[in-house]
């Protein structure tokens, strides 16, 4: 996929309520998993055209807010909007691409890779029989994550950053002007790191919004507008990413980098919170 103009140029993001600016919001977000709190009192958005990192340690809070703002994990107090409308109305589905964390290479499913990618156009085909439009958009999303000679092989055949492409793939057929991402690059080989790195430069030329959940700034860093860093479910830091940080430990991880920052230094700069 070129950066060039969209086949299909993307809306407006505007909802009958909000900003039409604001494709993301928590507000004062507060969740739970069993009595633990696990989000306090989050405030996150992503604007338009936006490329926003959430970062922070293991069990910071993440992936649970990434969750929360698609609705799989409910709030016990505040909001979430999407395109500026309340999550509890919000329909239009077919405008968010989501890519969950790979827990497997392969996850054993007896698909190819065509027909798992295939399966991201279920929102906009409503079950029904492919179009050429369909079809289309399921090649050029394989074109983008450079797997369309493996179209045809089944899953199980993929390296683990191969599935992980496929997974990235799965979502931009649906063609979503907003993708979430929760640890894309986990467990990624180098060369299928720039292979995405570069599929979501080709996206977000074409105007998409992109919110990641990252471990490592990596690739990706240049992309990156604003880093949000979370620590025990709160927000620690919003702004310009951490320059000081690169690859190495991101604010809020719980690894220390090998050159360790001096007492007193400060958290953002060295990248050290913990």
């Amino acid at each position: 996929m070129n950066a060039g103009a969209s086949p299909n140029p993307r809306p407006e993001p505007t909802g009958p309520d909000g900003d039409a600016d604001q494709v993301v919001a928590l507000t004062d977000a507060v969740a739970t998993l069993g009595a633990r709190p696990v989000l306090r009192g989050v405030d996150l958005t992503v604007g338009r055209g936006e490329v926003v990192a959430l970062l922070g340690a293991n069990g910071s809070g993440k992936s649970t807010a990434v969750r929360a703002a698609i609705g799989q994990v409910p709030l016990t107090r505040g909001e979430v909007r999407l395109f500026g409308t309340p999550l509890r109305r919000f329909r239009d589905w077919a405008r968010l691409g989501y890519v969950p964390q790979r827990t497997t290479a392969a996850g054993g499913v007896p698909a190819t890779v065509r027909e798992v990618v295939t399966s991201g156009r279920l929102s906009r085909t409503r079950l029904g029989p492919l179009r050429k439009a369909d079809r289309d958009a399921v090649h050029r999303a394989l074109e983008a994550v450079g797997l369309a000679d493996r179209a045809k092989d089944s899953v199980n055949a993929l390296s683990g950053g191969q599935h992980q492409r496929v997974l990235i793939a799965r979502a931009l057929a649906g063609a979503p002007d907003l993708l979430i991402m929760d640890e894309p690059m986990a467990g990624v080989d180098l060369a299928s790191q720039e292979v995405l790195a570069e599929t979501l430069r080709a996206q977000v030329a074409e105007g998409a919004t992109v919110l990641l959940v990252l471990h490592e700034l990596g690739p990706l860093e240049p992309l990156i507008d604003r880093a949000v860093v979370l620590r025990d479910g709160c927000v620690a830091h919003d702004g310009p990413p951490p320059k000081a940080v690169g690859q190495h430990a991101l604010p809020g991880h719980d690894h220390v980098h090998p050159h360790a920052a001096p007492e007193n230094a400060d958290p953002i700069r060295t990248g050290l919170f913990d």
